[in-house]
């Protein structure tokens, strides 16, 4: 299928070929006929499926069709995000895929001042995309109402409730208007999210592009049984090989990530760090000069590389294995995004060996054990012991091999559709 055959008007195909897309993915075939017939969407999709495309294209031809460029006073789609950095790619795409139309769009969100926002809030917008807390204290100070919404998106729902905002949320739908049209998207479902959308959506239409919690089909995976104390070391290993141009790494915490940079520095790599002790320009530098190749890593934590979109990213590294397993999910799905390959690294040691059987359970998948590499765990009987005693896990022969293996990827695997060029 093409956009040509999803009935969307001559300006919207006009910036989409613009933008080099094609075909649409999967969740855009399915979403984009179910927002244009104004129904709500329940949508369950992982990150890199191309979600935000299947619900800003159609949104855009609605305002458009009602006539929304004529007057800006009002805002008129609200899409709620967990992060700045999500919310700015968010209207990144907005300003996009509308270049063609007069709709205007603004962004909110915190560790900034806000000035600058109001200022755009009081020319006027028709789209308001917004993170909880600073949605929520603008609201309070008077310069935003939500009584003209006529479309709210929920995003990433599972993630606000990871990240603790799910009583803002449900205080943002208070205000909203009965009478209205709801995109809710999650890339898992649990209880309280299902519950969630059981709430504020009416009779919904359901799209799952993806079973939920399950990893992105063209991302290569391996672990590496390493002693902590050997990180570093493996990490240094690892990024000898020259094919890794672009790597984006993830710790658990700030202070992580900030001291694996320093490592890498001392190693003669670039790097640098995003996480939520940077200013937001802090952070935005940082995600320009890797989008750019002036950096070969970036060192994240998970809060703040949430909306993080880097075309052709081959490689993540969990340099640490998250707690929550869905995070893992979401970790990985940085790379092999739209139909591209990609490549997931992930570094266990004995602490995190009950963290790594729970990511197995989730996702149900083989992930190779690389073998041979220079810094294997010390207690080598205490992978054995501890690793889940059915199929799920095989093993690589050595590091030089697994990397091979990896960069090949698998050719067998589907993909979402033969077009080149797909909206994000």
């Amino acid at each position: 299928m093409t956009f040509n055959e999803l009935n969307l008007i001559a300006p919207l195909l006009q910036a989409l070929e613009t933008e080099g897309y094609k075909n649409p993915t999967p969740i855009q075939e399915q979403a984009i006929p179910i927002v244009l017939a104004q129904k709500d969407l329940l949508g369950c999709a992982q990150t890199g499926t191309g979600k935000t495309a299947a619900f800003a294209i159609p949104i855009l031809q609605l305002l458009h069709a009602g006539h929304a460029e004529r007057v800006h006073k009002h805002i008129k789609v609200l899409v709620l995000t967990p992060t700045r950095e999500l919310a700015i790619q968010i209207g990144e795409s907005f300003a996009a895929y509308g270049r063609n139309l007069r709709m205007k769009h603004t962004v909110v969100f915190g560790g900034v001042p806000q000035g600058a926002q109001v200022q755009a809030l009081q020319r006027g917008v028709d789209i308001l995309i917004a993170t909880p807390g600073r949605l929520l204290d603008l609201m309070n100070q008077g310069y935003i109402s939500l009584k003209d919404i006529s479309i709210f998106v929920l995003d990433e729902a599972d993630r606000m409730l990871d990240m603790g905002f799910i009583h803002d949320v449900k205080r943002v739908v208070t205000k909203l208007p009965h009478n209205r049209q709801t995109l809710f998207f999650s890339a898992t479902m649990p209880p309280e999210i299902q519950k969630l959308a059981n709430t504020i959506l009416v009779k919904p239409e359901q799209v799952a592009v993806t079973p939920p919690a399950t990893t992105a089909e063209l991302v290569t995976q391996s672990v590496y049984f390493v002693d902590k104390k050997d990180k570093r070391q493996l990490l240094n290993f690892v990024l000898q090989d020259k094919a890794i141009t672009m790597a984006l790494v993830f710790t658990r915490t700030k202070h992580g990530a900030d001291k694996v940079v320093k490592d890498l520095e001392k190693a003669g790599v670039k790097a640098e760090a995003i996480h939520g002790n940077k200013s937001q320009n802090a952070r935005q530098r940082a995600l320009g000069n890797f989008k750019e190749g002036k950096i070969r890593v970036l060192v994240a934590t998970d809060i703040a590389a949430r909306g993080i979109d880097v075309d052709l990213l081959s490689h993540v590294i969990n340099y640490e294995i998250p707690e929550v397993p869905e995070t893992y999910v979401h970790r990985i799905g940085r790379t092999g995004r739209a139909g591209a390959t990609g490549i997931a690294m992930s570094f266990c040691d004995d602490e995190e060996m009950q963290d790594w059987r729970n990511i197995l359970k989730l996702t149900g998948q083989k992930i190779p054990v690389v073998e041979g590499h220079p810094y294997p765990m010390a207690d080598s009987g205490k992978v054995q012991i501890n690793l889940p005693k059915n199929k799920e896990v095989v093993r690589r022969p050595n590091a030089v091999a697994g990397f091979n293996n990896a960069q090949s990827g698998n050719t067998s695997r589907r993909r979402f559709s033969s077009g080149a060029g797909r909206a994000r």
